[in-house]
C-alpha cells in the first residue's frame, strides 16, 4: 500500500519549516476535529493530520519519511533490494512523492536537515474540554483545570543531565545531528544522510543520565492553572493558552493548550450568539385585554408589558438582557415570544362570560362539549 504523503495532508511544501508546518497543523486539527466537526469522515481526517503532524514534527521521523518516503526508514522504501526502482516509499518516479532531483539529494545529502535536527522546537499542543452550564457560558467564571502534560524535569531543568553534569557533543555526528552512511544501491555505491543513532538528533550525548528522567528531560506532571473563562463564550468555541501545552526541546518554549468549551443547554432559555430567546403563556384575557407580566432573563425578572389585542407567537425584545457580545462591546437583546393559550374544562360563568363576548360580537356559537354519551343523552331529553 502507498504511504502517504505528509506533506500533501497538511498543505506544506517539502521544505516548509517547522513553524509553517506546526501553524498548517493547528488550522487542519481545529478544522476537522470530531468535539467541533461532526460531518461524515472529520474524525479519520482528524486521524489522519494528527499522523502527518507527529512525523513531520519529528526530526528523525520527518529524515526518515524524506529519505524513504516512511517513518520506519528503509523497511518501507529503498533497502528490499529486490524492489528495484519501484521501492522509493512505493511512491517511485511518478510524482507523487520525491522528483528525480529529490532522490539525489536524498544519496548525495543536503544542509538543510542539518540546521533543524538540534534547533529549538516548541512542544505540542494540547487541547482540553470544559464543560459549562449554560449560564456560565452567559456570564464567564473563574476556575482551576488540572491535566497531564510533559513537562521540563525540574532535577535537570530539561538538560537530561545529571546535576553537576552537562551534555556534550555526540562523538560521532560531531554535534550536527546527522551522519552519512555508504549504501550499496543499483546504481552504486551512493551516500546517504540519516539521523545519527547515537544523540538521536540532538547532536548532543549524555554520559550521566539524570536519575528522574532519565536522560530525556521530560517528565509527566499533572499540571494545574487557573482559567478565567470570558463572557458570552458559546458551545464549540475554543481558547488558546500560550505555553501551557507540552515542554519544548533543545531549549525551545511550551506548545500551547486549546480549551474547547462545552455549554449545556438550558431548560428554560434558547441562545444565539449575543440574542437569547423565551418562549411564555399568556390566558386569552391577558391577550385580549393587554396586561403587564413579570417574565424571567438571565439577569433576574423583568416586567414586559402586553398591549392589548396582542396575537400568538408575537415577539417582544428586551434590550439589554440577553448575553454579553464576546467579540464586541455591551450586551445583546432577549427576545420574548408569547402563545396565546385556549383555556380548557370552564366553569358556568367562565363560559357565560364568553357566550356574552360571542353575541356582543355578533357571533352565533354553539358550545360543543362533554362526552359523546353526554350530547347524546342530551338530545333524547329535547325530543
Amino acid at each position: 500500500m502507498a504511504q502517504k504523503d505528509y506533506y500533501d495532508v497538511l498543505g506544506v511544501s517539502r521544505d516548509a519549516d517547522d513553524a509553517t508546518i506546526k501553524k498548517a497543523f493547528r488550522q487542519l486539527s481545529k478544522k476537522y476535529h470530531p468535539d467541533i466537526n461532526h460531518e461524515p469522515g472529520a474524525e479519520e481526517k482528524f486521524k489522519e493530520i494528527n499522523e502527518a503532524y507527529q512525523v513531520l514534527s519529528d526530526p528523525q521521523k520527518r529524515a526518515a519519511f524524506d529519505q524513504y518516503g516512511s517513518a520506519d526508514g528503509p523497511q518501507g522504501g529503498f533497502g528490499g533490494g529486490g524492489q528495484g526502482f519501484s521501492g522509493f516509499g512505493g511512491q517511485g518516479f511518478s510524482g507523487q512523492g520525491t522528483g528525480f532531483e529529490d532522490i539525489f539529494s536524498q544519496f548525495f545529502g543536503g544542509g538543510g536537515q542539518q540546521q533543524r535536527a538540534n534547533s529549538p522546537r516548541q512542544g505540542a499542543d494540547l487541547q482540553y474540554r470544559m464543560d459549562l452550564k449554560f449560564e456560565e457560558a452567559v456570564f464567564g467564571k473563574d476556575t482551576k483545570i488540572s491535566y497531564d502534560r510533559q513537562a521540563l524535569c525540574h532535577t535537570c531543568g530539561g538538560s537530561g543531565a545529571k546535576p553537576g553534569t552537562s551534555p556534550i557533543t555526540c562523538h560521532k555526528c560531531h554535534g550536527s545531528g546527522y551522519i552519512q552512511v555508504q549504501r550499496n544501491t543499483p546504481l552504486g555505491a551512493m551516500m546517504s544522510q540519516e539521523v545519527c543513532d547515537v544523540c538521536r538528533g540532538t547532536g548532543k550525548e549524555i554520559k550521566d543520565k539524570c536519575v528522574d528522567c532519565h536522560g530525556t528531560g521530560h517528565k509527566n506532571e499533572r499540571h494545574t492553572i487557573d482559567v478565567k473563562v470570558p463572557a458570552g463564550v458559546e458551545d464549540g468555541q475554543q481558547m488558546r493558552l500560550r505555553e501551557a501545552g507540552e515542554a519544548g526541546t533543545n531549549g525551545g518554549p511550551y506548545g500551547d493548550l486549546y480549551i474547547v468549551f462545552r455549554v449545556a443547554p438550558s431548560d428554560k432559555f434558547e441562545r444565539d450568539g449575543a440574542t437569547i430567546y423565551l418562549k411564555i403563556p399568556i390566558s386569552f384575557a391577558q391577550a385580549a385585554l393587554g396586561d403587564a407580566i413579570k417574565v424571567d432573563t438571565v439577569h433576574g425578572q423583568v416586567e414586559l408589558k402586553i398591549p392589548a389585542g396582542t396575537q400568538t407567537q408575537s415577539k417582544f425584545r428586551l434590550r439589554g438582557k440577553g448575553a454579553p457580545r464576546l467579540q464586541g462591546s455591551g450586551m445583546g437583546d432577549q427576545i420574548v415570544t408569547v402563545n396565546v393559550q385556549t383555556p380548557k374544562n370552564l366553569n358556568s360563568k367562565q363560559k357565560e362570560a364568553l357566550m356574552a363576548f360571542a353575541a356582543a360580537s355578533g357571533e352565533d356559537v354553539t358550545p360543543r362539549e362533554g362526552s359523546l354519551f353526554d350530547r347524546v343523552k342530551d338530545a333524547f331529553k329535547g325530543k
